[in-house]
């Protein structure tokens, strides 16, 4: 007698194909609706919350991985405009820059000589969503609403290299180099270069940094202000410049040419480095709610909107004793800028290359307009 039992196992085979055929469609579906709506909407409402309760650093951090994830792309622009906007007016070594209330830039125009013939810092004009600028050496830094980061000048050591930045909150120009803080708290730094080589002193060994809240260039080093308080430096340590290791309760920090200076929680300010003239003298100061330093000069700004100044004072550059009504200040090579609360910039100092033409400056955005 022949046997059917391989008919039956055949038809019954038959009938689970379209069977498992569905199974596995739905899980695909499921897997695609776990991976494009599901998680990321968990993380959409775990970065809104986050946002609610103005812990931006995380909710960033979240945003950036979403993309264009719902409206993640406005709530990321809409943080950086309220950690970003810090810098609005940044004085350099020989240029002025600042950053207007449309979201553009206006520079100084540079008058090339034989050592900065290169030096293109007033080419931002076609620079548009911009939250914060920083005025190096020879080169101006933007840092733009979406994160990334754009940089015109003197392309000298790689300190414009800034292209493949993504994720940034805060940036700083020195005098050899940039330096940029991302939304996890870690830094990143153009690699100094000279002849091809990468040749410095260390002012760009900021990768092992974590915890970091601010960041500012100076001329051959880079200061970081971490989280509990504390700062941490790289770079030349010549003059003692470095020597922040025992700083404490620190709220904003400024790095000049070879000078470090840093704000305390009370008002008062703390300051290493080189001291010829004058520039570290803020022991007595009080009262300070922003600082800034320059390559031999140091100035504060004071909560009743007075300025006070130290150090060389050759071109002038400390004459703002009768400066009033002030919300932001810049101390560059060797000159000063301040922006009043009616928009206008007052300066004192060198103006031999164009560095104070100033005063034809409109709707320059203040630092705590959003």
């Amino acid at each position: 007698m022949l046997s059917t039992t391989p008919n039956v196992e055949g038809k019954q085979n038959k009938r689970l194909v379209p069977i498992i055929i569905s199974v596995v469609a739905v899980a695909l579906v499921f897997a695609i609706v776990l991976v494009t709506v599901i998680i990321p909407g968990i993380k959409y409402n775990n970065a809104i919350s986050l946002m609610e309760n103005k812990e931006y650093m995380s909710a960033l951090t979240i945003l950036s991985e979403l993309g264009d994830f719902k409206d993640s792309k406005s709530h990321y622009s809409y943080i950086m405009e309220e950690i970003a906007v810090k810098e609005t007016i940044s004085a350099g070594e020989y240029h002025t820059v600042a950053l207007k209330s449309d979201g553009k830039v206006v520079a100084t125009p540079i008058i090339e000589d034989f050592y900065r013939v290169d030096a293109k810092q007033s080419l931002v004009t076609g620079w548009g969503k911009i939250v914060a600028i920083s005025a190096g050496g020879t080169h101006t830094v933007g840092l733009k609403y979406n994160g990334h980061v754009v940089a015109a000048g003197s392309d000298m050591y790689g300190r414009c290299d800034v292209g493949d930045w993504k994720n940034i909150v805060a940036i700083s120009a020195g005098g050899t180099h940039t330096v940029g803080l991302k939304n996890d708290g870690t830094v990143v730094a153009t690699e100094f270069k000279e002849n091809g080589y990468i040749d410095y002193n260390g002012q760009c060994d900021v990768y092992t940094w974590t915890d970091i809240v601010a960041i500012s260039a100076g001329g051959w080093h880079t200061v970081g202000l971490k989280s509990d308080g504390t700062v941490v430096a790289v770079g030349d340590e010549k003059y003692g410049r470095c020597n922040v290791a025992e700083w404490t309760d620190i709220v904003a920090i400024s790095a000049g040419d070879y000078h470090t200076v840093g704000l305390k929680s009370d008002g008062t300010v703390v300051a290493v480095g080189e001291n010829d003239e004058g520039q570290c003298d803020v022991a007595e100061w009080t009262d300070i709610v922003a600082i800034s330093a320059g390559d031999y000069h140091t100035v504060g700004l004071k909560s009743d909107g007075t300025v006070i100044a130290v150090g060389d004072n050759t071109e002038s550059q400390c004459d703002v004793s009768e400066w009033t009504d002030i919300v932001a200040i810049s101390a560059g090579g060797s000159h000063t800028i301040g922006l009043k609360s009616n928009g206008e910039i007052v300066f004192v100092g060198d103006d031999d290359n164009g560095q104070c033409d100033v005063s034809g400056w409109k709707n320059i955005k203040m630092p705590d307009d959003k």
